[in-house]
């Protein structure tokens, strides 16, 4: 057999062997002008992805021609086309493509979502400003992604679903009810937006009848609601109010919940000539216009209210001050304010939480003539303020950067014949010092001693733990050293901030000391904080002092409690929440 057959034969078992096991090798083939095979392999410079060659036995796969004025060409058969390799493809959408735009727009709607979930903010109308096609996978890939957020999936879920050109399929349904019934806690509070689900994917319908609405809410009283009509019936007490109106009240918290007030707000009017309201009701769409910061409409539900003969509470009054402020509506709020003040009934009068949230909000605006008057009103009535209120007014007048009328307010207290005590200056200093305002801090210890009231060993802790935060060991150690000059032992949670801090700054000598102090009095650490040692001294490497704290920790702690705490860290690290 000559060398020139031989050599095509091998060519061919070649060839045939490649295509076969569909792999691609450099196809060897020559110029249309010449009748031999030529030594030179090309291989494509540009290949297509998710395309294939057929393994076809024979060699019409490849096409050889010369164009006009060009040069040798490499073409390839897609089923009854010929594609040239050596053209532009940028008008030549591929299957990745389109993938890859899917993704693109699934990872574009997802980040307008979490950008916009906060209760008050417009999601709807982020999501209608940017550019993406609503399908029903993109619209299952978002809601798997929250499938942990029931609020926002339900959110989003609404707002497509009122979306024009989309309707949603039965797999969008059965996800979105997994979501809210997932735990007992979701199923408590969203069972029956389930049924109201269930129905509308069974017979393909965007809403729920009127009929069929009170029918799901005649059946969950029936079914979740007994105990009312038991309790009544035992107590020969009679009901006014309709059953239904509980589980209605029901449904709008959970739309409220979830930051959808307009679509319960809408349900309610549907409702409301079949199904009296309660005063619940209109407390539950106050609210909810509330959280969504739109006090305007809801002090229209607090008229309607009004006028229905309910009478709202200083809580209700309270919810509604908050969301003025919350909107920078203070004017609005002062009048509120004061209407509950003047005209305001026994249980609509001011308590010392609505005088903390008016305050604040005067003091973040610079009204502070308004704010020194309002505490004159405070202290004449008789609203003391308790340490959660106290810290309110503190808090909220350092973070207006308002320090020293924090202080005025501590001395206009004192003044009255209410003095702080230890417990209000460390809601002082605790702000303070979580806002790392050294000078503040320090400037406020000297207050406190001058004023008879001495810091206490909480006192000095937050002052530590400060210094730590903030990079400055020795401000911690000097601190340290003032509560023995000032006769203040140190407890437990001193000697854990100070070790932890000392290791962190590198100082590993001095927090072997503390150590070696906690030994020998005998000290009872928290085992978080002992594992935590122990690891740090494995990382310097001191045998001794793990043998040491090991060999004290013993007493108090046993094997079982060991692997108790390994495995509850181990769960944490490996929870399905922490994961997504």
């Amino acid at each position: 057999m000559g060398s020139s057959k031989l050599k095509n034969l091998t060519l061919q078992r070649l060839l045939y062997t490649s295509i076969s096991s569909k792999t691609r090798v450099p196809c060897r083939f020559t110029d249309a002008s010449s009748t031999g095979t030529s030594s030179g392999a090309i291989k494509p410079t540009n290949y297509l992805p998710k395309f294939t060659f057929f393994p076809y036995p024979n060699f019409n796969l490849v096409r050889l021609w010369r164009p006009q004025n060009a040069s040798l060409t490499f073409g390839v058969r897609f089923c009854s086309d010929i594609v040239r390799l050596d053209e532009n493809f940028d008008g030549f959408r591929t299957e990745f493509e389109v993938v890859q735009g899917k993704e693109d727009d699934v990872e574009k709607v997802y980040r307008t979502i979490m950008d916009n979930s906060h209760a008050y903010s417009n999601m709807g109308e982020a999501l209608n400003s940017i550019d993406f096609g609503l399908t029903t996978e993109l619209v299952a890939e978002i809601l798997q992604r929250l499938r942990f957020e029931e609020k926002l999936a339900f959110r989003f879920f609404t707002w497509a679903g009122h979306q024009e050109n989309y309707a949603h399929e039965s797999r969008v349904y059965n996800d979105m009810i997994e979501i809210l019934s997932s735990t007992k806690y979701k199923i408590k509070q969203f069972r029956i937006v389930c049924d109201m689900l269930e129905y509308m994917r069974r017979h393909d319908m965007k809403a729920v009848p009127f009929e069929v609405l009170l029918t799901i809410l005649r059946k969950y009283c029936e079914k979740y609601l007994t105990h009312v009509q038991k309790f009544a019936k035992k107590k020969r007490i009679r009901v006014k109010t309709q059953p239904e109106i509980n589980a209605f009240n029901f449904l709008l918290d959970a739309l409220c919940k979830c930051s959808l007030v307009g679509d319960a707000e809408g349900m309610f009017k549907r409702v409301k000539k079949k199904v009296k309201p309660d005063a619940n009701t209109y407390n539950i769409l106050f609210f909810g216009w509330c959280r969504v910061r739109n006090p305007t409409r809801g002090m229209r539900v607090l008229e309607e209210m009004i006028d229905m003969g309910f009478t709202p509470d200083n809580f209700t009054y309270n919810a509604a001050i908050d969301a003025f402020c919350r909107a920078e509506m203070v004017t609005e709020a002062v009048e509120l304010f004061e209407f509950m003040r003047t005209k305001g009934s026994t249980m609509s009068s001011p308590t010392a939480k609505t005088y903390a949230i008016i305050i604040v909000a005067l003091v973040k605006n610079d009204r502070l003539e308004e704010c020194i008057k309002f505490l004159g009103h405070m202290i004449s009535s008789g609203c003391l303020p308790d340490v959660s209120t106290y810290k309110e007014l503190i808090e909220g007048m350092c973070l207006a950067g308002k320090v020293e009328m924090a202080y005025k307010f501590l001395q206009e207290m004192g003044s009255k014949g209410y003095p702080p005590d230890i417990v209000t200056y460390n809601c002082f200093l605790k702000v303070l010092c979580e806002n790392k305002h050294s000078e503040e801090a320090l400037r406020l210890v000297e207050v406190m001693i001058k004023s008879g009231c001495p810091p206490s060993v909480q006192s000095y802790n937050m002052l530590i733990s400060m210094f730590f935060e903030m990079g400055d060991p020795d401000g911690a150690i000097e601190t340290w050293h003032e509560m023995g000059k000032r006769g203040c032992a140190q407890d437990t949670d001193t000697y854990c901030v100070m070790i932890e801090g000392l290791f962190s700054c590198h100082k590993d000598e001095d927090a072997c000391c503390l150590l070696e102090d906690v030994v020998n009095k005998g000290i009872k650490l928290p085992y978080r904080m002992f594992d935590s040692f122990l690891m740090q001294l494995s990382v310097i490497g001191d045998l001794r002092a793990i043998h040491r704290l090991s060999e004290h920790m013993r007493k108090f702690y046993n094997p079982a409690m060991a692997r108790r705490f390994a495995l509850n860290e181990k769960r944490k690290s490996t929870s399905l929440r922490g994961k997504n």
